[in-house]
């Protein structure tokens, strides 16, 4: 799937959100958007799920 497609994809997503439930649905739908693209980003670059998974339980502490 090519950059742009997504780009297209989370366009629309945040394009609905934004139509259908305001302003708030349109920034909570970037945020977790944001959230699931760097943590994918992280796991292509070569993390692991568990080092993930510490790095977020280190910070809670």
């Amino acid at each position: 799937m090519s950059r742009a497609f997504i780009g297209m994809i989370a366009g629309m997503a945040l394009a609905f959100a934004g139509y259908f439930g305001g302003f708030v649905a349109f920034v909570l739908v970037a945020v977790l958007g944001a959230a699931g693209y760097l943590a994918g980003a992280w796991l292509d670059g070569g993390g692991s799920p568990h080092e993930l998974r510490a790095m977020y339980e280190r910070n809670r502490r």
